[in-house]
């Protein structure tokens, strides 16, 4: 089943985050936390991140703004070392909480309650009409590179943050597009270089099939919406959607999954 629902989940995702809403990292996370320990599933959308990123890159990253760029992707690379540091520890930390239901034991370790609970904070703050009229003066953006770039290394939630302090910064849609492209490249080699440590110690090496599905899908995604002209946005889909990642989370959070 997970080589029908991840790629397919990567490909819808990679073409709608080409230009907003839900990001690639948000939807195929909790799709490969259905299969795989939350640990590798990180792993693996981070990786699929990184090389959609780059062909993304390759599509839009020519209209990028290089003082934006600067401002903003700096600092974000640096919090994007810590936020993948603090994950590559928790993964390391003992199972806290254990439990029996219904003849089945149901492990709940820290990492999972924090990538849970961001995954819902930031399903919600998605949807809520009070965060799209979220927006922050030019002055911030080293703060918010910080701040974003550290929720990209923990758990690849960057891009809704990432969106909210670039918005005033006067940028045309082409160089918006371009410049968050740029920025997401260099969160994701921060984050992957700290990630390396925790996958030699992994067997993720054996979900490379699975790993190279999804970045087709995801490469086809972005290749198809980069040819859209004008944004469409379906309210009711993108509702049921952050339902969707909302009952996941809590079911990860819960250790069910």
């Amino acid at each position: 089943m997970e080589w029908v629902i991840v790629p397919l989940v990567a490909l819808i995702a990679s073409g709608l985050t080409l230009y907003s809403g839900f990001g690639l990292g948000t939807l195929l996370l909790p799709a490969f936390a259905l299969f795989f320990p939350v640990s590798i599933a990180v792993a693996l959308t981070a990786i699929v991140h990184m090389l959609n990123n780059v062909f993304k890159l390759a599509l839009v990253g020519k209209h990028a703004d290089r003082m934006t760029v600067l401002r903003f992707g700096g600092p974000a690379f640096l919090g994007a070392l810590g936020g993948a540091a603090l994950l590559v520890w928790m993964t390391r930390l003992p199972v806290p909480f254990t439990y029996e239901l219904a003849g089945h034991r149901f492990d709940v370790s820290l990492v999972k309650v924090v990538v849970a609970v961001l995954m819902i904070g930031f399903a919600l703050l998605e949807v809520l009409p009070q965060f799209e009229k979220l927006e922050f003066k030019p002055r911030y953006l080293p703060l918010g590179g910080i701040i974003s770039g550290f929720f990209g290394g923990l758990s690849g939630h960057q891009g809704a943050l990432r969106s909210a302090f670039l918005v005033r910064s006067g940028l045309k849609k082409e160089a918006f597009i371009g410049t968050g492209v740029v920025i997401a490249v260099g969160v994701d080699l921060a984050r992957l270089s700290v990630y390396a440590s925790y996958f030699a110690n992994t067997d993720i090496r054996q979900h490379g099939g699975i790993l190279a599905a999804a970045t087709a899908a995801a490469f086809l995604g972005a290749f198809v919406g980069n040819r859209l002209i004008e944004k469409v946005t379906y309210r009711g889909i993108q509702l049921l959607v952050a339902a969707m990642l909302v009952v996941i989370g809590f079911l990860l959070g819960l250790g069910l999954i």
